[in-house]
Formats: structure tokens, C-alpha cells, sequence
């Protein structure tokens, strides 16, 4: 129970006599009534007036002559007489133009009901669709109240007698309507109300001594007894949803709130209830109290009198008394056009309009009431900048005032709307280090911190040395409670020397590169280091040891090159508890890790062999620096047998086959060593023949010499000429090895003889007698290729002689065919036959069956075709050779023209596979006599 005398009541409605409009016209809806001597005149109401309802955009009234009459906002005041006496209730619906009145036709007690349907027209009144009798039964009583449900399909009447009427179906038709008696008691009822809960319709019923509701939506109506007390007429009323829809009993002690199914909170309000009514949230009671009136500010000078009435409009949810003024003899309160309207027996109509909500807000801060502010503006639904706005102005009251603590929480509302810099500097002093650590705490728990705060509130921690709010507030349990920048929080921690902390933050949130940084350039934790690359993915394993490795590799040589060894053959991560053995490994590429072993030569030599057993398509730089490494071990070595064994290792990796593809780095870097056996072995790979020879020769190993060139000669002879001119230069006795170099030039004729003597004319010690069995033998086959040229010339003269005969005598005697077999099939010839000037005879069907062409014999056709394709090719390429001579003079660019003919295959040499090698040579002298042979054959077929 709360006592309404510890409220504090303020002036939030500003109160006004409704004035006549200005003209027929009136004024514009919602204006404010105009000053001077033409809108003096305050609006008055027939008199009589006896009922008041509102709803729909109008005020209705019903008076004692059965008139009703509608007060619409342009103040033109309608009427039309609805009963033939006295109107005695109203109830206008609000989602429905639709007016039910209570009233009286006859003198004596029978009420009428009537329903009307404000939107049809009767000869200018509104269309009244249903009349019926209010009494319940046969025995007369008066109606103490009437409600309609919005729906329709319920309209309850009360009576004095104690008892209600539900009527259920559509309330606008007889046909459809069903009257019975819902309710049966001692006392008067005085107030009704329906309830819609979802699906459920309630309706309250309070008498004189009582309150109760049924459920109406069902069956057998159920009924449930909510109180002992009851009300006056007039009395109660039914908030809205900002209050659960509760129904409100107005008492003379106290006003009760109730649910359905129980009875909710109470106000003590004294004095004698008149009306009670519910306003946007607001209680409106009239009352009588000759005790306490209202403070004079509310109140005329004659408020003392008996017939002066309080109304008092009430804010239950922020417990404040709105407004209170004084009235004389209130008829009724009704609200419409978001005002109330109080009329007054006299006929005045009072609006009270209510404050605007800023206004309201103002007055509050003026007598610094910042909590009632807060409250109301929620209650108003302000907006959440509103809100802020609030809280800012009371939290620099609290701050002004020294409650600093008070005013951090104030400020702390506003997160999200003020900017934190204002806050924030209101509390850098080092005294109110704790007001501000709470407030950025609060700013990180929302997720509004940014990196600047972070460290702000970091650093208040480490000031405070509050080591137990630090790790609560970075130890969260899962990323989404994170509600700062890690990365931040890890640099702070570690400048003010929490490293431990930083390295927590740094592991759980996968900051690897903090993490690794603070052990190695601050802890020193090398071996915690290595480990904990060790657990990372590949990829960030593999980025990591590139960029820590040398440092690693300084300190840790042994276990660095381990984990280098795993990263680059088969890498899983080493997860405590879980590691998946099973899943395929990833590897590095080894190359990229060469520069970590910089310093340590012996943990690469290490690292390197063991990649190139363990993983033999390793990259080549692997085998690269290998070998370097070997070559120089071999070079710095002087144990003979350690030299010898890496001797040894050195040719076993140059001949393991992987530097074909980089045989001048191999070259290079065995040259660089000195590594002799090394140089000789890629030179005999490399085909470098020449060079081998070379070297002998520099080294003057005149066998060696004798060996290359006979063992590599047939692949490259000019190698005996390269000996032959080295043997010549030499001023020793090398007659031997001279010997033995010209047998082997004239076996296989490698040198012209001049060119041999010229040669062996730069030797001061050869003789003739070194080079005469070379000469004797040479001009003994010159003489003998002499005598066979000389045989072969003759052979075709005498050739050419015979065939010049046959020419003659085909073309001046007969030509007699005596051949008695066919050339193809070998029978006998039968007529009919085909002969061919070569003395060739066939049968003609073997002759039709085997031709290509009439004028071709087909035994000689196939020779004849190949002697004049090669006629052919002499004459094209006579023409090509003077199109190619115009060309290149007549081109700018020469190379291109002969690049041209090269890509079409001009310059290649014909060569006729029939031709024997010695036909070649005269092939070109007998080409016109082939082919007058061959024109002379075809013309005699």
C-alpha cells in the first residue's frame, strides 16, 4: 500500500475553458484557442446534461429531454432526439462508430436500449438497427450501468437490483443476439468491464461490496470473487496494457487493482471517490475531501467550500501526482484528441492538455528530481538518446556534488550514446582511478572499447596492482566473451612488465608472433619457444621458424635442427592429448631454411644429408649446398684419410645424377675447390670433350690425351685434330704419339694431307720420315681414286653414246615389236595387245587393269616418274633461284626473306634413293638427255 500524501505533485497539464469557435467554419482542429474580444466567449452545453461518454472523435452527451448530442473536434455541437424522455446511459465504442444508449420512452421503469450505427443515416439522425427492453425479468428495475464489448459480440448491463445481463452474439441484430442473466446479488451493481486475454474474454463486475469476474468467452461462465469492497457508480474503470489491463475499483480508503483471477497492488487515496477514469497511463480521480485540500498554486480562493471537488491525476508507475487542480460540481471526465475534457455542471467544458514530454523533463531537472526523470521518460518511451542525455545531466549533478561513485553509474548508462573521452577525463585524476577503471570495464564488457581504451584500462590495473581484476579480465572463457583488443592488451602487459599475463593472452587467442617475441626477447625461454612452434599449424610453424630460426639455431642448435628435420619431411603438430598420428604431414620446402644454418655448418651438413636420404626429390639448392659444404670440408681437410673419404662423398653425390640440370653450378663450384677428379667427371658428362683434352694437355699427359681422343674421337673428331696441332707445338720428341695421331686422321680421312704437313710444320723436330708413311699411303689411294674416275668417265661416255643411237633410231627407223609375251602376266600375247616404244608388250585387259595412264607403260612408269620428278625439282629451283635473287634485292629486311625460303624447305638438299652414290655426281650433266629419252618414249606409245 502506498500513501499518496509522500508524492510530490507537479504541474505537468496546462488547464483551459473550451471557447467557441471563431466562425461557422471553427477553428482548425488542435489550434489554440485565439485571444481578444472575438474568442472571448467559452463554450457552453445545453443544459441537463446527464450521461457523458467520448470515443470516435467525438464528445457525446445525453441529456434529461432524450436528446444526444455530438461535440466533434471542430466544436459544432450536433444533436438529434433519440428517446422521449431522458437519456440515462452512454457508451460509445471506439473501433466501431457504433453508440448503444440506455433511455427511457414512458414514464415509469422501462429502460429502452438502442443501438446505433453512427455511419447510416435515418431522415438525417443517425440509423438505430436494434431496440430492445433492458430489464432482465418481469419485476422493474433501474440500469446502474452499461459496457459493449469492442468485438460486437458482448454488451453486459447492470442494474440496482443487483443483477447483469450478458448479451452474446451480434449486439447491432435482434436475429443474431442472445440475452440471459449472468449475475444475481444484494447490492447494487455500479461498474463493468470486459477483459480480452488472448483468446479469453473476461468481464469485472464490482458492486457496492464487492468485485468479481467471469469468463464470458466460454461455457457455464465461471466466476471468481476477487474482493469484499466495492465502489460507487462511476468509480471504476480498466487501464491499459502499460498497466496489464488491470481493472481499477477507486474505494473511499484506497483504489484496488485487480486481475482476473486475484487482486493486484492498492493506493492509499483518501476521500470520497466521485468518477474515476484511465488516461494514457494516467488515474484521473474526482473526489470529495473536506480534510486536505490542494495547495493554493491548484486552487481558487473559494476551494475551501463544500461543493468544490479535487481531481488528481495520478502516475502510478512513477508514483508522482501529475496534476491537481479544483472544479465545482463535475459532471463527468472524458478523454479525446489526447487531451481530457472535465464538464462542469454550469456547462463549461475544461480541456486539461498535457505537457510535452522535454517539458515535463525540464521541470524535473530544475528541482534536480533526476531519478523521477529517468523513470518518467521511460514510462514515455524516450528514446534511447533521450535517455542518455538524462543520465549524462545526472551524472554531472552527482559529479558536481562530489558523488563520484554515483555519478560513474550514471555515466556509466550513457555507454553506447556519449562519447567516453567525456567521461574519461572527468576521472584521469589518479584519486578517481577506480571510478574510471569501473567505467571502462563496463565499456569493455559492451564491446564499445576501443585499442585506446584498452590501454587506458590496462594500465589502471597495473596502477591499482590489482593483479585479481586483471586476469579476470583478460582470463575469459571463450572468444565470444572477448570484449577488447588482444593484440593491445598483449602490448601493454608486456611494456608494463606483465609478461606472464601477456603470454597467457598471446597462446590463448593464437597471437603466435607476440607470444614468440616476448619468450625470446624477453624471457629468454628458448626451449619454450621451440616447443610451442612446434604445436602450431604448418603454416604458421613454417613462418615462424623463418622468421625466429637463426635465433633459435644460436641458442639451441641441436633441438632447432630437429624440429627443422620434421618440418621439412613429414610436419604434424605436436598437440598434448590429441595428436592425430594419422593424418598426412605436411612438409616445408627445405631450400628456404639453408640461411638459418649460417653459423652452424655442422648442424647443416647434418640437416642436409638427412634430407637428401630421408626425401630424395628434395630441392636442388639442397644438394647444391651439400656439395659446397663437402668440397669445402675436402679442401680444409689434411688427414689423408678424412681427405679421402670426402673425396669420396663429394663424387658419390656428383654422381648420384642430380645436377643435370645445373652442370655449370657443379662446374663452377669444383673449379672453385680445385676438386680435379670432379672438374674431369662433368666434363665427360657434359660431353665437353674438348675440354677434357685440354686439360691433359695443360697437365701434358700425353697418354691421357691419346685415351680421350680414342675413347670420345668417333663422337667428335675434330678431337685428333686438336692432338695432332697440340703433338706439332711440342718441342719434345713426341714422334710416337704424332704416329699414332696421323693413323688414325688418315683411317678416317679427317684431314686434307696439306693441311696435315702445314700442321706438323710448326714442330721443329719433326722430319719427313715421321709423316712419309702417312703420305705414301695417301697418294697411293689418291691414285687409286684417279683411275677409278677416270674408268667411270669413260663408262658413261660410252653410255651416253649408245643412248644417243636408240634416240636416233626411233626417230628415223621403224620400231619392230617381237615381244611374244605379255611383260605383266607372261602369256602369250593375243590380240588385242598394247605396245611401248621400250619393248615392253601387254595384253590390253592386263594393260586397262594394271595403267595409271594410256601414254604410260607400267613396268618403266615407276623409274620414268622418278627421273622427271627430279627434272622438275631442277627447273623450280631455277625459277626459285631468280624469285629469291629479286626478292632479297628488293626487301629491307634480307634475313626475314631468307628465313622465309629456310621455313619452306627450299634450301633442302634432293636426294633420289635409286641413284647409285656415283650417279650423283653426273646426275646433272645427263638430266636433258633422260629426259629427251623419256619425251621421245611416250610420244612413240
Amino acid at each position: 500500500m502506498a500513501a499518496y500524501l509522500q508524492w510530490r505533485r507537479f504541474v505537468f497539464f496546462d488547464k483551459e475553458l473550451v471557447k467557441e469557435p471563431l466562425g461557422n467554419d471553427g477553428a482548425a482542429p488542435g489550434a489554440a484557442p485565439a485571444s481578444g474580444p472575438s474568442a472571448s466567449k467559452f463554450l457552453c452545453l445545453p443544459p441537463g446534461i446527464t450521461v457523458c461518454d467520448s470515443g470516435r472523435g467525438s464528445l457525446v452527451f445525453g441529456d434529461m429531454e432524450g436528446q444526444i448530442w455530438f461535440l466533434p473536434r471542430s466544436l459544432q455541437l450536433t444533436g438529434f432526439q433519440a428517446y422521449k424522455l431522458r437519456v440515462t446511459h452512454l457508451y460509445q465504442l471506439k473501433q466501431h462508430n457504433i453508440l448503444a444508449s440506455v433511455g427511457e420512452d414512458e414514464e415509469g421503469i422501462n429502460p429502452l436500449v438502442k443501438i446505433w450505427n453512427l455511419e447510416k443515416r435515418d431522415g438525417g439522425n443517425p440509423l438505430c438497427t436494434r431496440i430492445f427492453p433492458a430489464i432482465p425479468g418481469a419485476e422493474p428495475t433501474v440500469v446502474s450501468c452499461l459496457t459493449v464489448h469492442e468485438n460486437l459480440n458482448f454488451m453486459a448491463i447492470g442494474f440496482t437490483d443487483g443483477s447483469v445481463t450478458l448479451n452474446k452474439g451480434d449486439i447491432t441484430r435482434d436475429r443474431h443476439s442472445k440475452t440471459q442473466i449472468l449475475h444475481k446479488g444484494d447490492y447494487p451493481v455500479t461498474g463493468l468491464a470486459f477483459r480480452q486475454a488472448g483468446k479469453t474474454t473476461h468481464l469485472f463486475v464490482v458492486t457496492t461490496e464487492n468485485v468479481q469476474s467471469y469468463i464470458v468467452s466460454g461455457k457455464d461462465y465461471p466466476r471468481v470473487e476477487l474482493d469484499t469492497h466495492g465502489c460507487g457508480l462511476r468509480c471504476s474503470a480498466l487501464s491499459d496494457p502499460s498497466q496489464d489491463l488491470q481493472f481499477i475499483v477507486a474505494g473511499d480508503e484506497c483504489v484496488y487493482l485487480y486481475q482476473p483471477d486475484e487482486r493486484g497492488p492498492c493506493f492509499a487515496f483518501e476521500g470520497h471517490k466521485l468518477i474515476a477514469h484511465w488516461f494514457r497511463g494516467y488515474l484521473v480521480i474526482v473526489s470529495r475531501d473536506r480534510k486536505v485540500s490542494p495547495k493554493s498554486e491548484f486552487t481558487s480562493r473559494d476551494s475551501q467550500s463544500s461543493d468544490k471537488q479535487i481531481l488528481n491525476i495520478y502516475d502510478l508507475c512513477n508514483k508522482f501526482i501529475a496534476y491537481s487542480t479544483v472544479f465545482e460540481d463535475v459532471v463527468d471526465v472524458l478523454a479525446e484528441w489526447g487531451s481530457l475534457y472535465v464538464l462542469t455542471r454550469d456547462g463549461r467544458v475544461h480541456a486539461l492538455q498535457e505537457k510535452d514530454t522535454q517539458t515535463k523533463l525540464e521541470m524535473l531537472f530544475k528541482k534536480n528530481l533526476f531519478e523521477m526523470a529517468i523513470n518518467l521518460a521511460k514510462s514515455q518511451h524516450l528514446d534511447s538518446d533521450g535517455l542518455a542525455q538524462i543520465f549524462m545531466q545526472y551524472g554531472d549533478h552527482l559529479y558536481s556534488k562530489g558523488n563520484h561513485d554515483g555519478a560513474v553509474q550514471q555515466y556509466i548508462r550513457t555507454i553506447g550514446k556519449l562519447e567516453p573521452s567525456y567521461v574519461i577525463r572527468k576521472f584521469l585524476d589518479a584519486q578517481r582511478i577506480h571510478n574510471l577503471t569501473a567505467y571502462l570495464q563496463t565499456l569493455h564488457r559492451q564491446s564499445l572499447a576501443n585499442a585506446d581504451h584498452t590501454t587506458l584500462l590496462l594500465n589502471c590495473y597495473t596502477k591499482l596492482k590489482d593483479s585479481s581484476k586483471l586476469e579476470e579480465f583478460i582470463k575469459t572463457k571463450s572468444e565470444s566473451e572477448v570484449h577488447f583488443d588482444v593484440e593491445t592488451a598483449i602490448k601493454v602487459l608486456r611494456q608494463a612488465g606483465y609478461y606472464s599475463h601477456a603470454l597467457y593472452l598471446a597462446e590463448n587467442h593464437a597471437h603466435h608472433e607476440w607470444y614468440l617475441k616476448i619468450q625470446l626477447e624477453d624471457i629468454k625461454n628458448y626451449q619454450e619457444a621451440l616447443r610451442y612452434i612446434g604445436k602450431l599449424p604448418f603454416e604458421q610453424a613454417e613462418s615462424n621458424m623463418k622468421r625466429y630460426g637463426k635465433i633459435l639455431m644460436h641458442h639451441i642448435p641441436e633441438q632447432t635442427t630437429e624440429l627443422l628435420k620434421g618440418l621439412c619431411t613429414d610436419y604434424r603438430p605436436s598437440l598434448e592429448g590429441r595428436g592425430d598420428r594419422e593424418a598426412p604431414g605436411c612438409r616445408a620446402n627445405s631450400e628456404e631454411f639453408i640461411p638459418i644454418f649460417a653459423n652452424n655448418p655442422r648442424e647443416l651438413k647434418a640437416f642436409l644429408e638427412h634430407m637428401s636420404e630421408v626425401q630424395p626429390d628434395s630441392p636442388q639448392g639442397i644438394y647444391d649446398t651439400l656439395l659446397e659444404l663437402r668440397l669445402q670440408n675436402w679442401a680444409h681437410e689434411q688427414e689423408p684419410q678424412v681427405k679421402e673419404k670426402l673425396h669420396a662423398e663429394a663424387i658419390s653425390l656428383l654422381k648420384s645424377g642430380r645436377f643435370c640440370d645445373v652442370f655449370d653450378k657443379a662446374l663452377v663450384l669444383c673449379q672453385m675447390h680445385d676438386f680435379q677428379d670432379g672438374v674431369l667427371y662433368l666434363y665427360e658428362q657434359g660431353k665437353l670433350f674438348q675440354q677434357i683434352v685440354q686439360y691433359h694437355m695443360q697437365h701434358e699427359q700425353y697418354r691421357q690425351v691419346l685415351a680421350v681422343c680414342e675413347r670420345h674421337g668417333a663422337q667428335e673428331p675434330s678431337l685428333w685434330e686438336q692432338a695432332l696441332s697440340y703433338f706439332a707445338r711440342k718441342e719434345e720428341d713426341c714422334k710416337q704419339y704424332v704416329a699414332a695421331v696421323l693413323k688414325h686422321i688418315e683411317g678416317k680421312n679427317l684431314m686434307p694431307p696439306l693441311l696435315v704437313v702445314q700442321t706438323l710444320a710448326h714442330n721443329s723436330t719433326a722430319t719427313l720420315s715421321v709423316i712419309r708413311d702417312y703420305l705414301v699411303q695417301k697418294l697411293q689411294k689418291q691414285s687409286q681414286q684417279i683411275a677409278q674416275d677416270e674408268l667411270r668417265v669413260r663408262r658413261y661416255r660410252e653410255e651416253t653414246t649408245r643412248i644417243r643411237q636408240e634416240i636416233q633410231e626411233l626417230k628415223a627407223s621403224p620400231k619392230i615389236f617381237q615381244k611374244t609375251k605379255c611383260s605383266i602376266c607372261n602369256s602369250a600375247l593375243e590380240l588385242p595387245s598394247v605396245h611401248f616404244l621400250c619393248g615392253h608388250s601387254f595384253h590390253q585387259h592386263c594393260f586397262e587393269s594394271y595403267s595409271e595412264s594410256d601414254a604410260d607403260c607400267p613396268t618403266c612408269l615407276p623409274e620414268n616418274r622418278k627421273v622427271m620428278d627430279m627434272i622438275r625439282a631442277q627447273e623450280q629451283k631455277r625459277d626459285l633461284h631468280d624469285q629469291f635473287q629479286h626478292q632479297l634485292k628488293c626487301s629491307n629486311d634480307s634475313f626475314s626473306v631468307i628465313a622465309d625460303y629456310f621455313g619452306r624447305g627450299v634450301f633442302n638438299k634432293l636426294t633420289l634413293l635409286t641413284d647409285p652414290p656415283t650417279a650423283r655426281l653426273t646426275a646433272s650433266l645427263e638430266a636433258g638427255l633422260q629426259r629427251d629419252l623419256l619425251i621421245h618414249a611416250r610420244r612413240g606409245t
